[in-house]
C-alpha cells in the first residue's frame, strides 16, 4: 500500500484556509454590520415618514419594502466578498425568481393586492372592518397580509389577496355600527309590552347613540320562546362594553317586571332572578 502524503493535503488545506476563511469572516462581518445598519436606516425612514405626515398604512408598507431591499443589498455585498460574480448571481436570481414566481402566484397576488389596499385605501389602520365575514379593528397593513384584532382580542392575519377578492365592510367610515343582541320572549307575553320594557331599560345606557334610535323586532319563532333582536347604534370601540351592559340591563328589567321564561327542558316557566 502506498504511503499517503499527509503533508501535501495538510498544505493544501492550510492554503485554502488562509485564502478562503478570511473572506468568510469578512462576509459574516458584512452581514452582521450590514443588517444592523439596515435596521437603523429602516427606523430612520419610518421616523422620517411619520414626521412627513405619511399615513400609518403607507408607512408600514414602505418600511417593509425598504427593509427587504436594504438586506438584499447587504447579502449581495457579502456574496461579492466570497468571490461570487454579482452580475451572474443577479441573473441566476432573476431566473430563479421567475420560476419561483410561477410557483408562488398566490404570494404575488397578495403583493399586488397589498399595493391596491395601500393606495386606494378601502380601509386604514385603526378602522373597524368586516373582511371575509371576520369583524375587527385593523392593526396593520403589510405587503402580503392585513392584521385585524377582533372584539375578543384575537389577532387575525388575512392574506391581502383574500381581502380584495371579497366584500369589505368599513364601519369606521360612518363612525358607527349596529349591535345585534338576541333576547328571548315568552309566547304568552305581548310583544309591544316587552319591546317597551327593553327600550325603557336601555334609555339611560351609556355609549349608545340614542339619537339614532334602537331597533327592536321579532327575529324567529323557536320551540319554547320567541327570539327578539335588539339593535342599538354604537361606536365600534364600545362593542363589548355596550354588549355586556345591555344584556345586564335587559335581564334586570325582565326580572323587575315579572317576565317569565321557558327553561331548556321546556317543561315549566320559571322566574328570572336578578
Amino acid at each position: 500500500m502506498e504511503n499517503i502524503d499527509y503533508t501535501k493535503y495538510l498544505t493544501m488545506l492550510t492554503d485554502w484556509a488562509v485564502t478562503f476563511l478570511p473572506k468568510v469572516l469578512i462576509a459574516l462581518i458584512i452581514l452582521y454590520v450590514g443588517f444592523k445598519i439596515a435596521n437603523k436606516l429602516n427606523s430612520f425612514f419610518e421616523k422620517t415618514f411619520k414626521k412627513s405626515g405619511i399615513e400609518p398604512e403607507i408607512r408600514s408598507f414602505l418600511a417593509s419594502i425598504i427593509d427587504i431591499l436594504l438586506k438584499f443589498v447587504v447579502i449581495l455585498a457579502a456574496a461579492a466578498t466570497l468571490g461570487f460574480a454579482v452580475s451572474s448571481l443577479l441573473g441566476v436570481l432573476a431566473a430563479a425568481g421567475f420560476a419561483v414566481g410561477l410557483a408562488l402566484q398566490g404570494f404575488l397576488g397578495n403583493f399586488a393586492s397589498g399595493i391596491t389596499i395601500v393606495f386606494f385605501k378601502p380601509y386604514r389602520v385603526g378602522d373597524w372592518v368586516e373582511i371575509s365575514e371576520k369583524f375587527g379593528k385593523v392593526e396593520s397593513i403589510q405587503i402580503f397580509n392585513t392584521s385585524i384584532i377582533t372584539p375578543g382580542t384575537k389577532t387575525l392575519v388575512i392574506p391581502n389577496g383574500q381581502v380584495t377578492d371579497n366584500i369589505i365592510t368599513n364601519y369606521s367610515r360612518n363612525g358607527k355600527i349596529k349591535l345585534k343582541l338576541n333576547i328571548h320572549m315568552p309566547y304568552e307575553e305581548d310583544f309591544p309590552k316587552i319591546k317597551q320594557i327593553i327600550l325603557d331599560s336601555l334609555k339611560d345606557a351609556p355609549n349608545i347613540m340614542h339619537q339614532e334610535g334602537i331597533d327592536v323586532g321579532i327575529l324567529t319563532y323557536d320551540t319554547h320562546f320567541i327570539t327578539l333582536v335588539v339593535r342599538p347604534s354604537i361606536h365600534p370601540d364600545h362593542y363589548w362594553d355596550v354588549t355586556f351592559d345591555c344584556h345586564s340591563r335587559m335581564k334586570a328589567a325582565f326580572s323587575e317586571n315579572g317576565i317569565k321564561m321557558a327553561y331548556s327542558e321546556g317543561v315549566e316557566l320559571g322566574a328570572i332572578g336578578k
